[in-house]
C-alpha cells in the first residue's frame, strides 16, 4: 500500500533549476539575482556574462540549466522564455577562528546560500 503521488509544484509553462550550497552570502547573491528578475532569458544571460561580480558565473550556470530544462524536459520555446522568479535563501554558515595578537581570537563566518531560478514561457500575443 503506497501513498498517492504529490501533484507537481510547477505549472506546465515553466521550468526551474536549483543551486544548493553556493559559496556566497544571500545578500550578495540577491544583488545579482535581482538584476535578472523579469528579463527575457537571452538578455539575462548577456547581462550575467558582463557582470563583474564573482557570483554572476554561478547564477549564469543555474539560468542556463533552467533554460535547458525548459527546452528538453518541458518542450518550451526558448525564444519566448523569461525569468519569472529568482529566489535566494540562506543555507548555513561555517564558523572558523582566526588567531590574533596577545592570545586572542576572532571569528570568521563563511556563509552559504541556495538559489532557485524559474523561467516561464510568455503567452503569444495576438497578431494584428
Amino acid at each position: 500500500m503506497s501513498q498517492t503521488a504529490n501533484a507537481p509544484r510547477q505549472e506546465a509553462n515553466e521550468a526551474r533549476a536549483y543551486a544548493k550550497l553556493v559559496r556566497s552570502s544571500a545578500r550578495k547573491l540577491n544583488l545579482v539575482a535581482e538584476m535578472i528578475r523579469g528579463k527575457s532569458a537571452g538578455h539575462a544571460l548577456a547581462d550575467l556574462a558582463f557582470c563583474e561580480r564573482r557570483i554572476a558565473v554561478e547564477v549564469r550556470k543555474v539560468l542556463q540549466s533552467a533554460i535547458a530544462n525548459a527546452e528538453n524536459n518541458h518542450q518550451l520555446d526558448v525564444d519566448r522564455l523569461y525569468v519569472s522568479e529568482a529566489t535566494v535563501g540562506r543555507a548555513f554558515v561555517m564558523k572558523r577562528f582566526h588567531a590574533r595578537g596577545r592570545g586572542r581570537s576572532s571569528s570568521i563566518e563563511k556563509p552559504y546560500s541556495n538559489l532557485t531560478v524559474i523561467v516561464r514561457e510568455r503567452e503569444q500575443t495576438a497578431e494584428k
